[in-house]
Formats: C-alpha cells, structure tokens, sequence
C-alpha cells in the first residue's frame, strides 16, 4: 500500500510526505542538504548521495502527486553554521526544482540559521510557522501553542526485537488524533531515525511530543512494502517479530 488516509484528505505516504487533498499540498521536511560538506568539514568523508537522492524522491513525487503547494517543514540545511557554496548550491537546486513545479513554502528548522542568506536573491519568505490545509505547519523544535498541527524534528522510527536477537527498524509517521499532531519522517536517506521504542516517555524530542500523552499515537511505518499500520505506541511495546 502506497498511502493510507488518516483524516478526511489527509495521507501518509510511502514516500516520506504527508499529503493533503487541498491544493493537492505535499509536506516534507528534515532535508538535512549540506550533510556530507558538514562532516568533510569535520574530517569525516562519506558518499554524496543525499542531494542526488532527494532530488530523485521529490521529482518522483511532483511527478505521482502533481501538487499545488509544496511545504518544506524545516530544517532544510544540515549545518548550523553559515552554509558554504557548497550547501549553497544544494539548497537552491532543490529550491528551483520545486518552484518550477508548484509554489514552495519554507518553514525554519532550528538548523536553518542563516537560510535567509542563501536565498536573497529569490524573494522568499521564510515562516517561523503557517496555518494551511486546516493545520498550523512548523518545524517542532519550538510550540506555537496551536492545534492541530504538523510537525517534523523528532526523525521518528520504532524498532521491532526479534524473537531471536535483531529486529528491524523503521522510520514512521507518528498521528496523534488527540490533541491533533501529526510528526512526519525525515526525507534525508542519512536519517536512521529516534526510536520511540527506546524509551517511549522520554524519546520524543519537540515540546510538542513531551507535552501530549503519546501512547495512542498511531503509528504507520515506511517499508519496501509500502506503509504499514503499526498500531499505537502502547501496542508495540514488548512486541517480536
């Protein structure tokens, strides 16, 4: 299964996006471009395949969903330093990809300092939070206090034991139906993801979470399968493979 609606127009997605059927409106966010320039600045050196991957991912998806609007929910560079021209040249491609398709909308992370500096040039606002679709959208690392809401920053995922050692882990989208917040996955390939499982009463990360009784959170997981309805975070606690 390739989505599941969770409200009345409102899907999770196989893809890493919530999608809302107002616009249509694809949501992503926790893009994290810059990651791999950020390490090498650091002395550690891996592939540079998180651009490439997001680009292919977000092509695919102006391609399936043909959307109106297109929400990046934060934290939209990786270093919290100002970006060099590398991650300069990242941000931007990203950018324009989508802003030949459909209008973007940028929403700060709190790793989005000095995200104002790369786009002078293009006239864009960048919103601290937005109110579209029915929903406050904003990043999650502070509360604006309204709900319901969508938010990223917890990078969340759950790991299932096996009966016999390993397990599997699996990033998720989190549906809090009440007081109304809905936590989408990270989009970067590098993000391994927060284990809710770890400890489900201290794992979450945004005041949001901390401040919600989370143990009826619906969870659905992205899978090579597809999405899958993973219960609540109560039902999986103990649970094996």
């Amino acid at each position: 299964m390739e989505s599941i609606e969770i409200l009345p127009g409102v899907k999770v997605t196989n893809e890493r996006c919530l999608v809302f059927d107002d616009g249509p409106t694809v949501v992503i966010g926790d893009l994290h471009l810059g990651y791999e320039s950020a390490l090498e600045g650091e002395g550690m050196y891996i592939p540079r395949m998180n651009t490439r991957s997001i680009r292919d991912s977000i092509n695919r998806i102006l391609s399936k969903y043909e959307p109106k609007r297109f929400v990046l929910l934060g934290d939209i560079k990786h270093d919290f330093r100002r970006a060099p021209f590398e991650c300069r040249a990242e941000v931007m491609t990203i950018m324009n990809m989508i802003r030949d398709a459909c209008e973007l909308i940028l929403v700060r992370g709190n790793h989005d300092n000095f995200l104002q500096n790369i786009i002078p040039d293009v006239n864009m606002e960048v919103y601290e939070n937005i109110d579209l679709c029915g929903f406050r959208m904003e990043h999650g690392h502070v509360d604006s206090g309204k709900r319901p809401v969508v938010i990223g920053h917890e990078h969340p995922s759950v790991r299932i034991q096996g009966s016999v050692g390993g397990g599997v882990k699996l990033q998720c989208f989190v549906h809090a139906r009440d007081p109304g917040i809905i936590v989408i996955p990270p989009f970067s390939p590098f993000s391994s993801g927060n284990d809710l499982m770890s400890d489900r009463h201290e794992a979450f990360m945004s005041p949001i979470c901390k401040a919600a009784d989370m143990d009826n959170a619906e969870l659905y997981g992205v899978s090579e399968l597809g999405i899958l309805r993973l219960g609540t975070l109560s039902d999986l606690e103990g649970l094996e493979l």
